[in-house]
């Protein structure tokens, strides 16, 4: 089975599928045009998010068996025409959990003890104590909105913390010992801090809204390590400056490209951008919650594994 890899990843993964009996071949900077010329003559494809695979394109794609996303989700790609042509899909969301987990403790953290203000004081000569007084996690309600892989990962790193966790999903009978399922009202009843872990979905996306942030009975801090258009830029914004959201860290944003490896389609900055970056209570990663040296080897080695499991 010949397999197309089109961007690059942990060596293991040209590495196990050789040795599994697969043909590997590469192509890291044809359009997208020139790889659909092509992509009939491929068994298996490998991808992260250099572009959309979308109906036109599997069209092209006569003889695909399998594509393994190297990513946590699947919203690249057309998931329901791909199942509608029996292609099998993978992606890797054990991969990156726990980077993921620890990536928005650290965000959670460091807005609590205004970390990123204080370094950028300090190194400016400024010796702030008492504006730079943090706040504790012990006490405070944690609510997840999304339990899969990722929203499990970050309970389980709360719990060397005094904290209640509870989590919110569409699906029933998710929760587990670190976190306690419940319903929407309970959880914009009770929670201090809101974590995102959902996908992005026709649901999900502009799901964290004014009418959303306002149901909340506390003002709460929100940290997004999820999907960027699940949070209208907006009304964040604008909840940050009445209070309704005491702080934000967020490592995606509205405005990424579909390939998020970069910022903008185009050079303007938006206004709500503008006003994010000026404040002192947001706290911005590239979207590399997921992307550690460890994750990087983890990811590739979860493809390879769903693909040995289904096809050798």
């Amino acid at each position: 089975m010949k397999v197309l890899h089109l961007d690059t990843n942990h060596p293991l993964l040209l590495e196990q599928l050789s040795k599994l009996g697969f043909e590997n071949h590469e192509d890291y900077t044809s359009p997208k045009p020139e790889i659909e010329n092509k992509i009939g003559q491929y068994d298996g494809l490998i991808i992260r998010s250099r572009f959309r695979i979308d109906a036109p394109f599997l069209e092209k794609a006569t003889n695909l068996k399998f594509i393994g996303r190297v990513g946590a989700g699947l919203e690249n790609i057309d998931t329901e025409y791909a199942k509608s042509r029996g292609i099998f899909l993978a992606a890797a969301p054990e991969g990156n959990r726990n980077a993921v987990g620890e990536h928005t403790l650290a965000m959670l953290l460091s807005l609590f003890n205004k970390l990123n203000k204080a370094d950028r004081e300090v190194r400016s000569g400024k010796w702030n104590r008492e504006g730079n007084r943090g706040v504790e996690l012990d006490g405070k309600t944690v609510g997840i909105v999304g339990y899969g892989n990722m929203g499990r990962a970050f309970a389980k790193k709360l719990r060397g913390f005094e904290v209640e966790v509870i989590c919110y999903d569409i699906k029933g009978g998710v929760g587990d010992d670190n976190a306690r399922q419940v319903g929407i009202m309970e959880l914009q009843q009770k929670t201090d801090v809101l974590s995102l872990h959902v996908p992005e979905t026709a649901l999900t996306i502009g799901m964290v809204n004014a009418e959303f942030i306002n149901n909340f009975q506390k003002p709460i801090w929100l940290l997004n390590t999820a999907r960027g258009k699940c949070v209208v830029t907006s009304d964040l914004v604008g909840a940050l400056k009445s209070g309704k959201i005491l702080g934000a860290g967020l490592d995606v944003l509205e405005y990424e490209k579909s390939s998020f490896e970069n910022l903008f389609a185009d050079h303007e900055l938006p206004a709500a951008f503008q006003k994010l970056i000026k404040a002192q209570n947001v706290l911005l990663s590239p979207h590399v919650a997921g992307w550690t040296l460890e994750s990087k080897e983890k990811l590739a080695q979860t493809i390879v594994d769903k693909v040995k499991a289904k096809f050798c």
